[in-house]
């Protein structure tokens, strides 16, 4: 680890105090961090979303939705009968959220609740999709957060994780300043389909961009 308050997050060297925030936005740095993961991680979304279809009445939970910008995105996809729910368990990223959504939200197609995805406040079976965007390598329980993602999935409902690094072996030297400040795990696509299907989903595919490092797992409620 750097000791001139610099950071190697893998692709670039950052602020070190800047990206403490990605873990758990707090303060004026957590609404430089959220404005900067809304523009920095379009690119990887634009790809991930292209993997799958929403449709005009589907309900949407984005868990760990950061500053919002995937909120949007769904909520310009549904009609007047579909919902977007976003949960975050940081008070600025829920904030941000709210604030990016402000039309949506008082036309009452958009909801944004701080929580954890540990115990989420929601009914068995409410939601058609659940997406994870850059958050589940900082779940407490990621196997038990899965069945909690699960529980509130409908019926064949999908779980939709994306992440912008993948582990693989004997290449992730790179990320060993940004795992050991930010307390992460990054998740190998081995890792995630046997979590996945520990947790009770089923007919897993998953998506890598092997130039950008991403990758995007989809997986059903079995």
């Amino acid at each position: 680890m750097s000791d001139n308050g610099k950071v190697n997050t893998g692709h670039n060297i950052e602020d070190k105090e800047l990206i403490r925030n990605a873990r758990k936005p707090e303060g004026e740095l957590g609404h430089q961090i959220l404005d900067r993961m809304n523009q920095s991680h379009e690119s990887m979304a634009q790809w991930g979303v292209s993997h799958f279809k929403v449709c005009p009445d589907s309900k949407i939970l984005d868990i760990g939705c950061g500053g919002g910008r995937n909120i949007e995105r769904f909520a310009a996809q549904i009609s007047e009968n579909g919902r977007v729910v976003g949960i975050d368990y940081s008070d600025v990223s829920v904030e941000k959220s709210i604030d990016l959504n402000r039309k949506a939200v008082d036309d009452g197609i958009v909801n944004v609740l701080q929580g954890s995805v540990s115990e989420m406040p929601f009914y068995d079976e409410t939601f058609d999709i659940a997406t994870c965007f850059e958050t589940v390598y900082f779940w407490p329980d990621f196997i038990n957060d899965l069945k909690e993602v699960n529980r509130v999935l409908k019926k064949d409902g999908f779980i939709f994780i994306c992440n912008e690094a993948v582990y693989r072996e004997g290449q992730m030297d790179k990320y060993d300043d940004l795992v050991e400040l930010l307390d992460m795990k990054i998740y190998s696509e081995d890792v995630l389909k046997e979590s996945l299907e520990s947790a009770g989903f089923k007919d897993f595919k998953s998506y890598i961009d092997d130039e950008n490092d991403w990758i995007c797992v989809i997986a059903h409620k079995a």
